[in-house]
């Protein structure tokens, strides 16, 4: 198995108890939609894409193995972060990114 099919075994494993969750190819990656909105995804060779709320990315791109995300080498917007394997490592890390994407995504389902 790649890291990127590790990663991707990994969110939907945390993913599994939500209803509406939908698994696409996207943003040159694997996306989880939650809700009808990306969430969350594997990108590139195996960083973890996540959207978050864009008040919090400043504060978010602090921690460990966090980068603002790019798109053919051009920065996104405020409210995506690309995480790196350095990030997930211990699964308290891994649950905690999980939380920030599912936070986001509720505020932008209600």
């Amino acid at each position: 198995m790649t890291h990127s099919e590790i990663l991707a075994d990994r969110i939907r494993q945390a993913l599994a108890h939500l209803f509406s969750v939908k698994e696409q190819k996207m943003i040159g990656g694997h996306s989880f939609m939650v809700n009808g909105k990306l969430c969350v995804g594997v990108y590139g060779s195996g960083d973890m894409l996540l959207r978050c709320d864009p008040k919090e990315t400043d504060e978010l791109l602090t921690r460990k193995g966090a980068r603002w995300a790019e798109m053919n080498g051009k920065p996104m917007a405020k409210g995506w972060v690309l995480i790196s394997s350095e990030g997930l490592t211990s699964q308290k890390d891994f649950d905690d990114w999980i939380g920030v994407a599912l936070d986001f995504n509720r505020k932008r389902s209600q």
